[in-house]
């Protein structure tokens, strides 16, 4: 009887009280449901340890236009150029762009649901979604797929960027099989940026 009683008490704690301890019990078991439950489940049913993840750069982002975007600045070979012409370097025309998921880019802020993916799957115009030395992983678009020894490796670029960023930056002149979060599915606008919001509230209590 005592037993029932707790958990008959606990219930009415967190389901029906309007305290302020109920509504911080609440968000830490919301959290922990999140955390331990749903995003494994869902990892486990896309097939990747990490099936959401938020954008928290503007690298993938369009100014503009897709026209404008096409005819923005470039780096070609270390000398200016536009996007066209850095994109024709890997045989990827005007056309094959506006084929590619997430042809007008994303922006931070969104949240981009990934699924599992193996090497040889990828192509070209994929955004991947990979590790690369930083704490949160790279989401770019592949602009290359070639073979070494068996292995498949892969250069990307963001949108937004000008060039590919060297291998001492991100290394994505040269992403391994290994480096592989998975491939960008779809995304939804905007909710991105409560993680963005809850890292720089704790960075502030952090330097605090």
């Amino acid at each position: 009887m005592k037993l029932k009683e707790v958990l008959k008490k606990t219930w009415h704690f967190i389901w029906h009280s309007n305290s302020v301890w109920s509504w911080i019990v609440n968000i830490i078991l919301a959290f922990l449901i999140i955390k331990f439950l749903l995003y494994p489940g869902i990892g486990l049913a896309m097939g990747t340890s990490h099936p959401i993840v938020a954008v928290v750069s503007s690298s993938m982002e369009h100014d503009g236009k897709f026209d404008n975007w096409w005819q923005s600045n470039a780096i070609c070979d270390s000398s200016s150029c536009e996007q066209s012409d850095f994109y024709s370097e890997f045989n990827i025309s005007k056309e094959d762009f506006l084929e590619y998921r997430f042809k007008n880019g994303f922006n931070k802020g969104d949240i981009i649901f990934l699924n599992g993916v193996s090497a040889e799957d990828l192509k070209k115009g994929d955004v991947l979604v990979f590790w690369a030395g930083r704490p949160d992983p790279i989401i770019h678009r592949v602009v290359k797929v070639w073979q070494e020894n068996g292995d498949y490796y892969f250069q990307t670029k963001g949108d937004h960027n000008v060039k590919s960023i060297t291998a001492s930056d991100l290394n994505e002149v040269g992403v391994s099989s290994e480096q592989i979060v998975g491939r960008a599915l779809f995304r939804v606008p905007y909710l991105g940026w409560i993680k963005i919001g809850f890292v720089k509230l704790v960075g502030l209590f952090i330097g605090w």
